[in-house]
């Protein structure tokens, strides 16, 4: 089945094969969050990215393959409100940027800016992006044989950067990140899974920036 990236609050999951990695999608209520479970192809060793709320449908979604941890992309409670049960029932450890972890309900293992996160034989490299919020992050996985893929939480979505509630210096702060950090590093193909709603790509977006920077949001 071709992956589409399309999911909804209670339907089903999508699922999306990479060579050396798989990337699983599911929505939960009642914010439509998403939420992303990784599995190495070589290790089968798994992490899940958000674990938003629902716990027993992630839960369900990790089945008995066992859980190394959960990065959680920043510190709204719409992102954590299953971290606690899931990794009691996992023994998961926690991961997130040093500045949001305090504001998690389970302690945290803490990264900065270019960190890398083991995922099996694959790894994630964490980007620290300030705006949104001060200690979010994207997670960004490197194919040896595809596109690049990235995580990004509420700090990219198809239209815009994420939500800064009318604070000039938040906004610039994140659209400067994001412009310097992915789009001028990452190539157009470059996939990017967000924390609500459809994924799209770097080179879709791109030629918006301007027009979001001019409307401030």
């Amino acid at each position: 089945m071709t992956y589409t990236g399309k999911v909804s609050p209670g339907g089903p999951a999508e699922v999306r094969e990479l060579p050396e990695l798989t990337i699983t999608k599911l929505s939960v209520g009642p914010h439509d969050n998403n939420a992303y479970l990784l599995r190495c192809a070589r290790t089968n060793d798994q992490v899940l990215i958000d674990a938003a709320n629902e716990a027993d449908r992630l839960l369900d979604l990790i089945g008995d393959g066992g859980l190394a941890a959960v990065v959680t992309t920043h510190q709204h409670a719409d992102h954590w409100q299953a971290l606690a049960e899931v990794t009691q029932a996992t023994g998961a450890r926690t991961v997130a940027h040093r500045l949001d972890a305090p504001e998690l309900p389970v302690a945290s293992e803490t990264v900065e800016d270019g960190a890398r996160i083991p995922v099996g034989a694959c790894e994630l490299e964490a980007i620290h992006l300030v705006g949104h919020t001060p200690g979010s992050i994207a997670l960004l996985y490197q194919d040896p044989e595809g596109t690049p893929h990235l995580f990004t939480g509420d700090s990219l979505f198809p239209g815009g950067v994420g939500n800064t509630w009318g604070d000039a210096e938040r906004f610039r702060s994140l659209i400067d990140g994001v412009e310097h950090k992915l789009f001028d590093r990452l190539p157009d193909e470059t996939w990017f899974y967000p924390g609500h709603g459809d994924d799209s790509t770097l080179g879709v977006e791109r030629p918006a920036i301007p027009e979001w920077r001019a409307r401030g949001w």
